[in-house]
């Protein structure tokens, strides 16, 4: 098993875990290395070195560069806020330009809503007088959550 360093192009770093140096190749080369932050599909593999067993009493060990703590920071305030948005609005799917007007003009109790819409779509919300915000989730976080 290889452990990699990677970051993405929006500069979030985190590990991906491969069977072998082929298997990161081919997994980059079909698309499937992806940030678990940002969705990106930009991804680069940071540089590292095995770990080096000099001598019993000696170590040399070469990490790849962490990310500052306002990197962290943000990061993690942006993951607290999409995790508020989920638990607390209901995932209405395609369904969310018709939803959003439906409870725009009472023809449904008001509650948050989440679901996908196209740019057009959110133009004609936003042009009817109906708020909308586009918020990218994570791949990872619209499945199941754990």
């Amino acid at each position: 098993m290889k452990v990699l360093s990677l970051r993405c192009e929006h500069g979030h770093g985190f590990e991906g875990w491969f069977g072998s140096e082929d298997d990161y190749r081919s997994q980059c080369e079909r698309g499937l290395v992806e940030c678990p932050l940002c969705g990106s599909g930009q991804v680069s593999r940071l540089p590292t070195a095995p770990r080096l067993n000099l001598s019993p009493s000696r170590e040399v060990e070469v990490a790849a560069p962490r990310p500052t703590p306002e990197q962290q920071s943000v990061e993690a305030l942006w993951l607290r806020a999409v995790h508020h948005v989920i638990a607390h609005t209901e995932d209405v799917g395609e369904r969310f330009s018709d939803e959003a007007r439906r409870i725009h003009y009472g023809e449904t109790p008001e509650r948050g809503i989440r679901g996908q819409a196209s740019a057009e779509q959110t133009q004609a919300l936003r042009e009817e007088g109906i708020e909308v915000h586009a918020l990218p989730l994570p791949k990872a976080m619209k499945g199941p959550l754990q």
